[in-house]
């Protein structure tokens, strides 16, 4: 009867560890195949940027801080993501974002730019991107959660570290760039803004009143 009560207990810790064993294999898998798709938005937002460059350097050839500014962030992101660290990424995306806000609020200066076919559409690719970058980021950021939990928690912290499972970094995001942008030069009434977008929405600030309107009320003395 010993023997038997021993070899149940053996078959029920081997079956713990099987399942242990695989469920981090799975949630693993699971973190990496949602980093890909992280990593495939941002290629795809690093291919767009050369085109928006020579696309408003014609016009805004006197913003040479702007575009330069934009050209070399658009490097150290390249540059990052040939390191595998997420938060060397996560920070030169950061930095990368804040440029391409500081171009398109530049670009509002430049009426002109509305008529290009060119850049209308290349505005629209990058906020369809940043659209999906936002989505691929929370879903990476909820599996490299449950993951890590799995790292940390009792029993399976010591099968972890038997077999040499890392834990993952969150790809983080400044508070300013959490929301989805929206961007537009469309003629008409500009977009409402919406709170911490990633690329401000065009069309300036505010304008002259309608003809025949009285305008803000002039400052009280």
């Amino acid at each position: 009867m010993g023997w038997v009560i021993l070899g149940v207990v053996v078959v029920l810790i081997l079956a713990f560890l099987f399942f242990a064993y695989n469920g981090l294999v799975t949630a693993r898998n699971r973190t990496q195949e949602a980093w890909s798709e992280i990593d495939v938005e941002l290629k795809r937002r690093h291919d767009l940027i050369p085109n928006l460059v020579n696309t408003v350097q014609g016009y805004m050839g006197h913003e040479r801080g702007t575009l330069e500014a934009v050209t070399n962030a658009r490097a150290n992101a390249i540059a990052a993501g040939a390191t595998g660290d997420q938060a060397k990424i996560g920070q030169a995306e950061n930095a990368l974002t804040q440029s391409l806000r500081s171009l398109f609020a530049v670009a509002e200066n430049y009426p002109d730019l509305k008529a290009i076919s060119a850049f209308t559409n290349l505005q629209e690719n990058l906020t369809a991107t940043e659209d999906k970058l936002e989505f691929s980021r929370r879903f990476y950021n909820g599996n490299v959660r449950d993951y890590n939990t799995r790292l940390q928690t009792v029993p399976t912290s010591f099968i972890a570290g038997a077999f040499g499972f890392k834990a993952f970094g969150f790809f983080q995001a400044d508070e300013g760039d959490r929301a989805v942008p929206q961007v537009s030069f469309n003629t008409g009434a500009p977009p409402a803004p919406t709170p911490g977008s990633s690329l401000p929405p065009a069309g300036g600030q505010g304008g002259p009143p309608a003809p025949g309107s009285s305008g803000p009320p002039p400052p009280q003395s």
